[in-house]
């Protein structure tokens, strides 16, 4: 029995499409026995060129992802590198044994820091005496105006206390409204009965 002589029921469409190209001489028994003889599941030679070309194209990109693994790798290891962390390990301790110091002597440094420092007034030619003591009126008066005017900038009323008063003023404006409005209802209820 051939291997295409099978029951119409168990036929796979495409064994029947098979059996219908070898009765129409499109394909021959032999080169459907030696394709399915081959390695390669593939039919034709294009199929065949295909899958290789697929094939390294995944192992290409697989090359190209183990690349940049180890590119990856390399930068991270100059950062991790036990001789770069030692450096820097050294340089946290001298660091941290200079504030200790600083720590200790901390009253002394306070003490030196208090005092005022050597030669603190600068000698001015005799010709510029002048001028400094006129700029030193002007600065004197310059900082009295500025003292003035923060105080009225301090004095000043802000704009969230106009709008208080002025909602104050609208309502009491209001409530003399309705007065003048009751007022003016029972004098016209009056200038009727009288009339």
């Amino acid at each position: 029995m051939h291997q295409w002589d099978l029951s119409p029921s168990s036929v796979t469409p495409a064994a029947s499409l098979m059996a219908k190209c070898v009765s129409r001489e499109l394909l021959s028994q032999e080169g459907i026995d030696s394709a399915s003889s081959w390695l390669s599941p593939t039919f034709s030679s294009q199929l065949h060129e295909a899958e290789q070309r697929i094939r390294t194209q995944r192992q290409l990109e697989q090359l190209q992802l183990q690349v940049d693994l180890l590119q990856a790798e390399k930068e991270t290891t100059d950062v991790s590198h036990t001789f770069h962390l030692t450096r820097r390990f050294q340089m946290l301790q001298m660091f941290c044994s200079h504030l200790q110091d600083l720590l200790k002597d901390q009253n002394h440094l306070r003490q030196r820091l208090l005092r005022p420092p050597g030669r603190t007034d600068l000698p001015i030619q005799a010709p510029l005496h002048r001028s400094v003591v006129d700029l030193m009126a002007l600065l004197l008066d310059f900082i009295g105006t500025l003292e003035e005017k923060l105080k009225v900038v301090r004095c000043s009323p802000t704009a969230r206390d106009r709008l208080a008063q002025l909602n104050s003023s609208l309502v009491q404006l209001l409530t003399h409204v309705s007065v003048l409005q009751n007022m003016s209802n029972q004098l016209q209820r009056r200038s009727d009965c009288s009339a």
